[in-house]
């Protein structure tokens, strides 16, 4: 990391020592307009452009970069920024806080109610797959899940009969994101690895709690035979 004397200041810089960064995906006539209506109101940009050092007077955007494309549209010779430090988690954050990329919630750790308002928002977006699931039993599924701690991606979400499918766990992207434990390792025993013979003694009841345990999709209705297949593949 560098380290130069100016993190934390409010300073009115040269627009030709920015360097732009990310570009803003605003549309050229956002920009113009915005542009005009800064020159028409005093020229002096009241919202910052965050702004990391990267020389001596040398700034790169990281933050606001609308603001940054309207101050150079609109012709300022200078416009007030913030200086942030150049750590990565810096760059991130800032980003986020000024709308520019969108947070997830780690679904390995999430809380119940944070899986609750992270499908209820992609559920409210136009044109999302997973728009027609019972929410309420998708929660309930993914939160309950007794290996969700150790997912390495969204693949076992398909197999907990909550109507998040294979053609719609991209969606989930959008939203969360892993940080998988590493399981423990035990010695396989008949008690944590059951053989076929072990699952054929198994009564009904246990049989459809060991496929809820490893994520396998059931139906009420499936018989002792059924549930024996299903789980010794």
């Amino acid at each position: 990391m560098t380290n130069y004397t100016n993190t934390g200041n409010l300073m009115h810089l040269y627009l030709d020592e920015i360097q732009p960064g990310d570009l803003t995906h605003a549309s050229n006539f956002l920009i113009k307009a915005t542009a005009n209506t800064l020159k028409e109101k005093g020229g002096r940009n009241w919202i910052p452009i965050i702004v990391k050092e990267i020389g001596e007077d040398s700034y790169q955007v990281i933050g606001n970069s609308f603001i940054y494309a309207v101050a150079k549209q609109a012709g300022l010779e200078r416009a007030w920024c913030i200086i942030a430090d150049d750590n990565d988690d810096t760059v991130a954050l800032t980003k986020i806080l000024a709308g520019e990329t969108f947070p997830k919630i780690n679904l390995s750790t999430a809380f119940r109610d944070d899986i609750v308002a992270a499908l209820q928002y992609l559920i409210e977006q136009p044109g999302n797959p997973i728009k027609g699931i019972k929410l309420d039993v998708a929660v309930k599924r993914i939160d309950e899940a007794p290996f969700r701690k150790y997912w390495i991606d969204f693949e076992p979400i398909t197999k907990l009969g909550c109507g998040i499918t294979k053609g719609k766990i991209h969606a989930l992207d959008e939203v969360f994101y892993l940080t998988p434990q590493e399981p423990p390792v035990e010695p396989p025993t008949s008690e944590t690895t059951p053989t076929l013979a072990d699952i054929k003694k198994m009564t009904v009841p246990q049989l459809k709690k060991m496929a809820k345990e490893k994520g396998i999709a059931i139906t009420a209705k499936m018989k002792k035979a059924e549930l024996v297949k299903v789980l010794s593949l």
